[in-house]
């Protein structure tokens, strides 16, 4: 008998046990805050189709090397990347800048600006974009990038220059 009332307790108290453990794992799930909710990230850097956006990340200068006008791999590489951007933005305008070094006298470096800014809108017409939307000017070495007498300043004024408008 003494066998049998304690087999009783005991399965009640398992019984009990049992009863009580979901009850409080329900109560602890219901009572626990619910997670903040994740917040798509904030877009970084400039709108893709503003100014900023076309001279940092598409690029709006392509290098030339001395005395030359004729368009490298990595100004045709940068120059796609233009012409695919102005694709994509119908209403922009651009126009091409011709830029020089230093040497050689005033009218030659307008005219080898000019040549440089016609390669370019060039290159341009031939991607896909419409010519009307290509103007061009040179401006010799009237606008250096930089004023000193050497090799890698006149690199980088050998230039051309797209601006956007």
């Amino acid at each position: 008998m003494k066998l049998r009332f304690l087999s009783l307790i005991a399965a009640a108290i398992l019984l009990s046990a049992c009863a009580k453990k979901p009850v409080e794992t329900v109560a602890a799930v219901a009572a626990a805050p619910p997670p903040p909710p994740v917040a798509a990230p904030k877009p970084t850097g400039p709108a893709p189709d503003s100014l900023e956006y076309f001279n940092t990340v598409v690029g709006n200068l392509v290098s030339f090397g001395y005395d030359k006008y004729d368009l490298d791999a990595a100004a045709q590489s940068k120059l796609k990347g233009q012409a695919a951007w102005l694709k994509q933005y119908p209403a922009r305008t651009l126009t091409v800048e011709g830029h020089c070094d230093e040497r050689g006298t005033r009218e030659y470096n307008l005219g080898l600006g000019d040549r440089r800014s016609n390669a370019v809108r060039q290159f341009l017409v031939a991607e896909g974009v419409a010519a009307a939307r290509l103007k061009t000017i040179s401006y010799g070495k009237e606008r250096p990038a930089c004023v000193t007498s050497d090799e890698t300043c006149w690199a980088r004024n050998r230039r051309g220059a797209s601006t956007v408008q």
